[in-house]
């Protein structure tokens, strides 16, 4: 079972919504002796379009990894007219992480990376503070300081992307990173880079959301999970969850609770982006199963 999983081929696609694509696509693995372990797909209707995620065991086909990509776009994708993206899963995606002064976030992801729970390689934590510098000794990763002023925030991001193209970065994750991206940063790595935030937007907006959201007395709590986008805050949702709180909360446990909720919001997207189940069509992302 382990080798099955290490040797697999992730296929997602989207397309009009046509007769027999579903057929189509498992005729032309079963062709070549794969043996599908995983599959999901989606057709909507408004828009008439077909989204489907396939994975297959590799271990029995007869065509060569180079070679699944032109033959499959050759006799399926070009007539069928598929947006559709190949990966495999003994590919392991690079990820950095961008980080200011809270910790809450980080720890939770590079806890669930050095346990094994994502299969990716973490080279570097890029930071505008040196807080979390130990942080990132403590796992033994490369930390990379860049401050970030208003009349340096253009040099300053490009020393940023240096640093994602030394290390060759796959995706970013903005683990509680509070500076704003420029559209020309975000366009180096479309669809790459993975936000957190409240849940209390466009409400509570400013520095102290918690504490505006007290004053009001929410009744839940939240966070959200994104693309992120020259649309500030406005990028595709990966992920989205609340807590439910009551007015014995202070403002401190309702900040305790917004981390909590946080973390777990965070780690479910950037699981569902390594694991290749997310797929972005116009500002909505499809989660496969």
């Amino acid at each position: 079972m382990e080798n099955k999983v290490n040797n697999t081929a992730i296929l997602k696609i989207h397309c009009p919504d046509q007769s027999g694509i579903v057929a189509r696509v498992t005729d032309f693995i079963n062709l070549h002796h794969g043996n599908i372990v995983e599959v999901d797909q989606h057709v909507d209707r408004e828009d008439n379009l077909f989204f489907m995620r396939v994975v297959w065991d590799l271990s029995n086909f007869n065509l060569p990894k180079s070679e699944i990509d032109s033959t499959f776009s050759k006799f399926l994708g070009e007539p069928y007219q598929m947006k559709y993206t190949l990966n495999f899963s003994d590919e392991k995606p690079r990820m950095a992480i961008f980080v200011s002064k809270a910790a809450h976030c980080l720890y939770d992801l590079l806890a669930r990376y050095q346990t094994g729970e994502y299969k990716v390689d973490v080279p570097v934590i890029i930071s505008n503070h040196t807080t979390l510098e130990p942080v990132a000794k403590q796992f033994g990763i490369d930390f990379v300081h860049i401050p970030i002023t208003a009349e340096t925030k253009a040099e300053q991001e490009k020393k940023q992307l240096e640093v994602l193209k030394k290390y060759k970065i796959d995706f970013a994750v903005l683990a509680r990173y509070m500076q704003v991206l420029s559209a020309e940063f975000i366009k180096s790595y479309p669809e790459k880079i993975i936000n957190i935030h409240h849940s209390f937007l466009p409400a509570f907006a400013g520095a102290k959301p918690y504490h505006a959201a007290h004053k009001r007395g929410v009744k839940i709590i939240g966070a959200t999970s994104h693309y992120v986008t020259s649309d500030l805050d406005a990028g595709p949702i990966i992920e989205q969850d609340i807590n439910r709180i009551s007015h014995h909360d202070s403002i401190q446990t309702l900040i305790q609770k917004g981390k909590d909720v946080e973390k777990i919001v965070l780690a479910r997207a950037v699981k569902a982006h390594i694991d290749r189940k997310t797929l972005v069509y116009k500002n909505r992302t499809i989660i496969f199963n």
